[in-house]
C-alpha cells in the first residue's frame, strides 16, 4: 500500500493519511445511531421496564405537550438486495402488508395505553425493508391509524424511504396527499456492473424521473442514498455516480461505507469478497466523495451526511443543533422515539427498547396482548454521560469539558482521565485537537470520527471482540 493524499471536508486543508495510519484505523466499530449500541441491550429488559419508563415520561412535567417521534418498520420486499443488513422478509404476497397493519394497530393501542391519548409527534420516519411495498390504500390506513393515536404537529418532518422501483409520480403524488414531506430515495449505485452484483437494476433515469415528479409536489427535501465498498466498484465507476447525483441535485444525501458481515447477515453471502475494494480504496472513494459533493455546493454534515446550505440538516448543523438517532443525523431535538413493528428500537427517557425480531414471535407478543418489547436497556449514569459525550463528537466533533461536567456533575479531566490519555496518539496524528477545555474533531479526523468516540466508549474498553460492527473506512 502507498502512501495516499485525500482531498478534506473542506476546501481549507488537505489531511494526509499515511499508509500506516490507514492499517492502524482499519479495525471495526460502532456507528453509534445510539449509546450503548443495540448490541448491549438485554431480554431482562422487557414489557414491564418499557412501561415504567412510558409512565414516568406521562407523569413528567409537561410531558403532554412534549413532541415524540415515531418510527414505524416495514419488514417487507418483494426482491432481494445482497448488500441489504436490514431486518427484511422477502416476499411477493401483497396480502403480508394488510395482516402486519392490523397488528401495528394493536402495538399502537398498547403504546397508546401507556404514553396517553393524542401525544404530540414531531416526526414520522416510515422505513424497512420498503414501506412502499404497501399499497396506497394500505399506506392511507396506516396514517389513518398513526393520526387518529397521535396528534401531528403541523410544521413536523414526515420521511418516507422509498425503493424506486416501486412507486410511480401517482404514488408519489398520493404520498404528499397522505401528510409526507420528505422523501429517501435508495440508489446505491448507478453503474450497471455494480447494480448486477448486488441484484439491485434500476436505470439512473427512473430515479431523474422520480424525482423531477417529487420537486413539483410539495415535498420539503428530497434524500439519496448512496454506498460505497459495494462489490465491483472502483473510484473510478463512483466518481460517475457522485457526477449523476451532483446533476441530480437532491437536497440531501446519505453516504454510507458498505458493511460486509456475511457471518450476520446471510445475503451478504452472496457477494464474492474478491470483488470488493480494498480498504485504502475505500477510503479514497471517502474523499473523492466529499471533495466532489463539497465542490457542487452540498455541506459536509460528518460521517455519512451531505446537504445542501439552505436545508434544515445544514442549518441545524451551523446552529449547533444536530443529532442523532437510529435513523442517522436529525434536526429534531433529543427527544423520545417510540417504535413500532417487527425488530424496530424505541428510546423512552433512559431507556433504549426493541421489539421482537421475528414476525412470528413479534404476531404472539401482540396476540398476547402484551407490547412486542423482546429486549432493551436501562441506561446507567455513566451511560448517559458517555453518550452526551459521544453524540458530541459525532454531530459537532467538539466537547466543552466544563459543559459537560456541570450537566453531570463531574471534573470532565479526571473523570475521563484514561481516556484523554489515549487520545494522544490521535492528537499527535492530527485527529483531534485537545486543550484544557475542549476537544475538537479535526478535517483529518472526520474521516476516523467513529474511532475518535470509540475511545469513550465503556463497553469496547474491555471487550475487543467488535468482528459485529462494521469498519469504519
Amino acid at each position: 500500500m502507498t502512501s495516499t493524499t485525500l482531498a478534506a471536508p473542506r476546501a481549507s486543508a488537505r489531511p494526509s493519511l499515511s499508509a500506516e495510519m490507514l492499517a492502524r484505523f482499519d479495525v471495526s466499530g460502532p456507528r453509534y445511531t445510539s449509546y450503548p449500541t443495540a448490541d448491549r441491550f438485554v431480554e431482562a429488559f422487557g414489557p414491564a421496564d418499557y412501561s415504567g419508563a412510558a409512565r414516568q415520561r406521562r407523569l413528567g412535567m409537561n410531558a403532554s405537550k412534549t413532541p415524540i417521534s415515531l418510527y414505524v418498520h416495514i419488514p417487507f420486499c418483494a426482491s432481494l438486495c445482497y448488500y441489504c443488513a436490514c431486518n427484511k422478509i422477502i416476499t411477493r404476497h401483497a396480502s403480508r402488508g394488510r395482516e402486519y397493519l392490523r397488528y401495528l394497530e394493536k402495538e399502537t393501542a398498547l403504546h397508546v395505553a401507556q404514553l396517553g391519548a393524542h401525544t404530540p409527534v414531531s416526526q414520522l420516519h416510515l422505513g424497512g425493508g420498503t414501506p412502499t411495498f404497501l399499497s396506497d390504500d394500505e399506506l392511507t390506513e396506516l396514517m389513518r391509524m398513526l393520526r387518529d393515536a397521535f396528534s401531528f404537529a403541523p410544521d413536523g418532518e414526515y420521511a418516507i424511504e422509498i425503493d424506486p422501483r416501486t412507486v410511480d409520480a401517482g404514488r408519489l403524488a398520493h404520498l404528499a396527499r397522505l401528510g409526507f414531506n420528505r422523501l429517501s430515495f435508495g440508489v446505491q449505485d448507478f453503474d450497471p456492473d455494480v447494480q448486477q452484483a448486488v441484484h439491485r437494476i434500476q436505470p439512473a433515469q427512473q430515479v431523474f424521473d422520480l424525482v423531477a415528479s417529487a420537486r413539483a409536489l410539495p415535498f420539503q427535501s428530497i434524500n439519496v442514498d448512496l454506498i460505497y465498498g459495494l462489490p465491483r466498484q472502483t473510484s473510478a465507476s463512483f466518481d460517475r455516480t457522485l457526477k449523476q447525483i451532483c446533476a441530480l441535485r437532491p437536497d440531501r444525501i446519505a453516504l454510507y461505507a458498505y458493511a460486509h458481515l456475511p457471518e450476520r447477515f446471510k445475503p451478504q453471502r452472496r457477494i464474492a469478497a474478491s470483488e470488493l475494494p480494498y480498504a485504502a480504496t475505500k477510503v479514497e472513494m471517502l474523499s473523492r466523495s466529499i471533495a466532489a459533493l463539497t465542490a457542487a455546493g452540498y455541506v459536509y454534515i460528518g460521517m455519512d451526511h451531505f446537504a445542501l446550505p439552505d436545508d434544515s440538516l445544514a442549518v441545524a448543523k451551523r446552529q449547533g443543533r444536530l443529532h442523532r438517532n437510529f435513523q442517522g443525523y436529525s434536526t429534531q431535538p433529543d427527544c423520545d422515539l417510540v417504535a413500532l413493528g417487527v425488530s424496530a428500537i424505541g428510546r423512552i427517557g433512559s431507556t433504549y427498547s426493541q421489539n421482537a425480531k421475528s414476525l412470528e414471535d413479534y404476531y404472539d407478543h401482540l396476540d398476547q396482548g402484551r407490547l412486542p418489547v423482546a429486549r432493551g436497556l436501562a441506561l446507567s449514569r455513566d451511560d448517559v454521560l458517555r453518550r452526551s459525550v459521544i453524540m458530541a463528537i459525532m454531530c459537532q466533533g467538539y466537547v466543552d469539558f466544563e459543559s459537560v461536567g456541570i450537566a453531570h456533575l463531574i471534573d470532565f479531566r479526571d473523570y475521563f482521565a484514561s481516556e484523554l490519555d489515549a487520545l494522544d496518539q490521535m492528537e499527535a496524528d492530527g485527529l483531534v485537537r485537545l486543550t484544557e477545555r475542549d476537544l475538537t474533531v479535526t478535517d483529518t479526523g472526520w474521516f476516523f470520527v467513529r474511532a475518535v468516540a470509540m475511545v469513550f466508549d465503556r463497553y469496547l474498553q474491555t471487550d475487543r471482540k467488535r468482528a459485529r460492527f462494521s469498519r469504519i473506512i
